[in-house]
């Protein structure tokens, strides 16, 4: 994990309404663990999409992506579905 020192907290809105900071740089499933959420995993290394979110409506690996900087503002975080999990 490589957490950017420049760069303050990162507000998170989880699925479940409930809200948490990161910087970034943190691992997704860290993020989630700290916030107590769990997101799915399966192979730990972005092959087979068990663990992708929606980060302000892009898709993203959580296993393999970090929390991004928001500038702009608060991540809003969705549970993706898909039909083959």
């Amino acid at each position: 994990m490589t957490v950017m020192a420049c760069q303050g907290p990162v507000t998170i809105h989880w699925p479940d309404g409930q809200i948490s900071t990161a910087l970034p740089g943190q691992d997704w499933l860290l993020a989630a663990a700290a916030a107590g959420l769990a997101i799915p995993t399966g192979c730990l290394g972005g092959s087979c999409g068990a663990c992708e979110i929606e980060v302000n409506g892009e898709i993203e690996r959580a296993c393999i992506a970090e929390v991004p900087p928001s500038p702009a503002g608060p991540l809003t975080v969705a549970w993706a579905s898909d039909p083959y999990w």
